[in-house]
């Protein structure tokens, strides 16, 4: 279906499967912008220290809705989805008492050391983990995996294939009614095991990763606002993962892993994995999906299949994007600092209106 025509497409309402919101200033500085596209958010827990009860879950779910208020927001029409933080010690009876509070929707797998505030992350998974894992396989709660392995000697644009292999497919065979989303997948062979592989078992994809390759983090120099981590990789696995986002596929849905970092902490020595996607994440997948003339699977993948993976309702309200110039700012207030957002002065042609 060509959609090269399309000026303006209407959508259910579409949620967020994957967002870190940090937390003081920085929370209040970004919340909005995903509220103002996103009627629901599945939060990140690797703030510093970790979310990893339901006490401090809920605790922080009340900051959201305080720091939405302050910057403006409209707390009626967004609701953040938390998230307990996985680790060696997570007990059963703190996965049952998560579930039973009604707010708490997943728990979420960081290898320690994979990731940003990741080193309070899981060592052995199958061999620490099982207790906590009965119980989310009980519950019906997804676990929600950053599937890279940490090990030293694998190359970094290795680690999810590795992964898959040493990891996913232990644990599905381990735990085979095990709801799993594979975050960010970034790998063909990330994709199509999510494809083919049998069980409750979904993926996010990232604006990112749709439209830039490795390419884009060394041209005309090092460019760290588009350095996240799983890291962009080689065209062959862009190119894959827009088949699967606009494939149709109810295992693959939206989450944008927009990751907000002071300017200053980017551009530096040793600048933070991450890219900040919220204040324009629609229009970024809109210029994903026109590209391949696939709007028409935008819905789908926005607004259906991750409400549907976490049996949620679907949402009642619509968002409307229209083909107009929008022009990406350079930079954005970030408390008393700034952030560059992914594209930073690049001209998209789509803008979201709510």
């Amino acid at each position: 279906m060509s959609t090269q025509n399309t000026t303006q497409l209407t959508i259910t309402r579409p949620d967020d499967w994957h967002l870190h919101l940090r937390d003081g200033a920085a929370l209040e500085a970004v919340v909005a912008d995903t509220a103002r596209q996103f009627a629901r958010a599945i939060i990140m827990p690797n703030l510093k220290p970790p979310v990893t009860t339901t006490e401090q879950a809920l605790a922080y779910r009340g900051r959201i809705l305080e720091a939405l208020k302050k910057a403006g927001g409209n707390v009626d029409a967004f609701t953040p989805l938390m998230t307990l933080y996985l680790t060696d010690n997570t007990t059963s009876e703190e996965i049952f008492r998560a579930h039973e509070s009604g707010q708490v929707y997943a728990v979420k797998l960081y290898p320690a050391g994979a990731t940003t505030n990741s080193d309070a992350g899981v060592t052995d998974l199958l061999g620490k983990c099982t207790k906590a894992l009965e119980a989310l396989e009980k519950c019906g709660m997804p676990l929600l995996v950053h599937g890279e392995v940490t090990d030293p000697s694998i190359d970094l644009f290795d680690r999810e294939a590795i992964f898959v292999e040493r990891v996913m497919k232990p644990l599905r065979r381990a735990f085979p009614a095990l709801k799993v989303v594979f975050e960010h997948i970034t790998t063909k062979e990330g994709a199509e095991y999510v494809r083919d592989a049998e069980g409750p078992i979904a993926a996010t994809i990232t604006p990112q990763h749709m439209l830039y390759n490795r390419n884009a983090i060394f041209q005309g120099g090092v460019r760290p606002h588009y350095y996240c981590l799983p890291v962009l990789k080689r065209e062959t696995h862009r190119l894959a993962l827009v088949e699967a986002a606009t494939s149709g596929s109810p295992r693959f849905f939206l989450g944008t892993d927009s990751a907000p970092h002071a300017r200053g902490l980017k551009e530096h020595a040793c600048g933070c994995a991450g890219c900040y996607t919220a204040l324009h994440a629609m229009e970024l997948y809109a210029t994903a999906f026109d590209a391949v003339g696939k709007l028409d699977k935008l819905e789908g993948f926005a607004s259906f299949h991750g409400p549907d993976f976490y049996a949620l309702p679907r949402n009642t309200g619509t968002l409307t994007l229209v083909r107009e110039a929008y022009q990406v700012p350079e930079e954005v207030a970030f408390g008393n600092t700034t952030l560059v957002p992914l594209a930073a002065g690049e001209a998209l042609e789509w803008r979201a209106r709510a």
